[in-house]
């Protein structure tokens, strides 16, 4: 007997990262439902049967399903987990809250069905972009950049800022948390910025919106009382990233959502270095020699 052989073989999943690591393994022949808010990958949804929300699940159609194992995301899913346990299912309910307990849990989840080898190498590789995008952020900084401070918001009304391991991806990206401290806080009520002044500040370089299950509305957030003066809104610095490309704690926020913040970072950086550049210290003309003068 081999050792996927000894792992689960119908597998149920609550939350969209264990979905699209099992696709990316190559088991998704495991997976005998997933969550109604899956959306990577896309042929997840017309390939398996949606059983649950985030916060309920139809478990009577997780029993029908004869699932020898589930997958849950979280406290908030308690409720859903002691069902199923009550009914006689093996579920695990991870907690991940940072990168390194993200790539602790895939690593957990290709064990356990056998690919703990290319599970290892897909995180090694993964690591090593991180590296690279660290290396082009320090040859940067050595020729004289900055970081740019970057407000994350994952909701607006009230504001939510980044959850942790947002923040770390910023840091990985290249850029500067403006609320480290509330990153550290995994509930979002405990990350609701209470006054929005205090965004104002602390003068954000980048604003980059990732509303869950609604677009971002930069227009909007530029309007708010007070914002016209943040260094972001000044020079139209406000992006999005989708929520499934980051706020999802598995293998979309690892690669897809870190290399957007990347983008936007290195962007932000030679932006800023190209204007430091044109503009002499001594408030002079750019493109004249020391002791030259302009004819005009």
């Amino acid at each position: 007997m081999s050792r996927a052989d000894l792992g689960p073989q119908r597998i149920v999943c609550l939350t969209e990262e264990t979905t699209e690591w099992l696709y990316l393994l190559g088991q998704q022949h495991r997976i005998v439902g997933i969550s109604g808010y899956t959306v990577r990958p896309p042929q997840a949804r017309h390939e398996k049967p949606r059983v649950s929300a985030f916060l309920n699940a139809k478990i009577d159609k997780i029993l029908a399903l004869r699932p020898d194992h589930v997958f849950g995301f979280s406290d908030l899913q308690a409720d859903i987990a002691a069902a199923l346990i009550r009914a006689g299912v093996a579920v695990t309910v991870f907690n991940q809250r940072s990168v390194g307990e993200i790539m602790a849990m895939l690593w957990q989840v290709a064990a356990l069905v056998g690919c703990a080898e290319s599970g290892q190498r897909w995180l090694a590789a993964v690591q090593a972009q991180h590296d690279a995008m660290r290396r082009a952020v320090q040859q940067r900084l050595a020729a004289g950049a900055r970081r740019p401070r970057v407000y994350f918001e994952e909701w607006d009304d009230p504001p939510i800022t980044a959850i942790r391991w947002v923040s770390e991806l910023i840091e990985i990206a290249g850029g500067q948390d403006i609320f480290p401290e509330l990153a550290q806080r995994p509930l979002g009520r405990e990350r609701v910025i209470a006054d929005a002044h205090e965004v104002v500040r602390r003068a954000p370089d980048l604003i980059i919106g990732s509303w869950c299950g609604k677009k971002f509305r930069p227009e909007r957030v530029a309007a708010r009382d007070g914002w016209q003066q943040v260094p972001a809104v000044r020079d139209g610095q406000l992006h999005e990233i989708k929520s499934a490309d980051i706020l999802q704690p598995g293998p979309a926020a690892l690669t897809d959502g870190v290399a957007q913040l990347h983008r936007l970072v290195l962007a932000w950086m030679d932006r800023a270095a190209g204007a430091s550049a044109a503009t002499p210290p001594d408030g002079g003309q750019p493109g004249l020699a020391p002791g030259e003068h302009s004819d005009a």
